[in-house]
């Protein structure tokens, strides 16, 4: 008897705990990311896109949600490939990166989730021709790509 009652409480234990696991998990995926200021965001999100590689997996998730999305300084092209690494495209690859890898974003949320920093970064919205402009080193704020050198991202 003693031993069948050790083993139920052993097993109320490890339902418990997975249980707590599952709930923290998907708390964790349900919170919603804050932007909160460019300049350091887009710094931290360009980080991101050189430090964290994606499984194929991972990668086909960012692809499917960035491929839906028309590129805010070159229309022609999707956020996936963009025309060129201009750093607002680098931003955006790097915040997809970190929500996929260490968020577990799907394709959908992913896709809301870059779509709010694209608004973040310029609240007046894109034109789609900053490229085709000459206007890549423009500001995001001023309808740009906010240039193409990490050391010098023009906000």
């Amino acid at each position: 008897m003693r031993k069948q009652l050790t083993v139920l409480i052993l097993f109320a234990f490890v339902l418990f705990a997975a249980a707590q696991v599952s709930t923290a998990s998907k708390g964790a995926a349900s919170e919603k990311i804050q932007f909160r200021d460019v300049r350091s965001q887009t710094v931290e999100f360009m980080g991101y896109y050189k430090s964290i590689t994606l499984t194929k997996e991972q990668e086909q998730i960012k692809q499917t949600a960035l491929s839906s999305i028309p590129a805010p300084c070159c229309s022609r092209f999707s956020m996936a490939t963009c025309c060129c690494p201009c750093n607002l495209a680098k931003s955006v690859w790097g915040l997809s990166n970190y929500l996929i890898a260490k968020k577990n974003y799907d394709t959908q949320r992913l896709k809301v989730a870059v779509l709010d920093w694209m608004n973040f970064t310029n609240k007046g919205g894109y034109t789609g021709d900053a490229c085709f402009q000459g206007r890549c080193g423009e500001p995001f704020k001023n309808n740009g790509c906010g240039g193409m050198k990490e050391d010098s991202v023009s906000f």
